[in-house]
């Protein structure tokens, strides 16, 4: 008797594998979380930790930030990782322009800094955010809403609004002093902040 041979067609995809801690070696880049030219006076700053379901923080996660223009546009300006044509080094950020991306590890305590600029986007303005750590088998997705009115449904973001009050208040970044914004992270348990699916 023979073994039945396995089509293709019958082959079950492969687990992924966790995202982390490799990336720490090759995706940071200095500077990664200065997306507003510094010194800028409109300038913003998005901070706060990245938690396990203890609600320990995670000492090397990755954070990237998309956002829109504080005008509303999302094309953003290159130059995010420029890069010396001679030797190959890295030359940083321009310093002028706006990217609208940013990339940042978490540092020894699991606390991040995003600087930035106020996004323009229509609604309730938001930062999105992806996040990379240990024990991910997927990177997760999320979003930084920097809403003054709080976690009451704002009536301009379906998102928001379908979510119930305790589940809402996840995607606030708290507003602080000298224009910050604190929005932590956490990654699963009580309080776990909502994650988003893209298919």
């Amino acid at each position: 008797m023979t073994a039945p041979t396995e089509s293709p067609e019958q082959l079950l995809p492969t687990p992924s594998h966790t995202v982390g801690p490799f990336y720490g070696y090759a995706l940071p880049f200095p500077e990664g979380g200065q997306v507003a030219p510094k010194g800028h006076p409109d300038q913003i700053v998005l901070h706060g930790y990245v938690l396990d379901g203890e609600g320990k923080p995670i000492p090397d996660a990755l954070l990237e930030f998309w956002q829109a223009g504080p005008d509303g546009s999302l094309k953003g300006a290159p130059g995010s990782m420029r890069r010396d044509p001679v030797t190959g080094g890295y030359l940083g950020r321009n310093g002028i322009d706006f990217t609208g991306f940013g990339r940042v590890a978490t540092d020894a305590d699991g606390h991040y800094a995003l600087y930035t600029l106020p996004p323009g986007n229509p609604g309730v303005p938001y930062i999105s955010v992806c996040v990379f750590a240990r024990g991910l088998l997927h990177h997760l997705y999320t979003r930084a809403y920097l809403a003054a009115g709080g976690t009451e449904g704002t009536g301009t973001d379906a998102l928001l609004d379908s979510l119930p009050a305790e589940r809402r208040a996840t995607l606030i970044a708290a507003e602080g002093p000298n224009r910050t914004y604190r929005f932590d992270i956490r990654l699963q348990g009580e309080g776990e902040t909502v994650f988003l699916e893209f298919q």
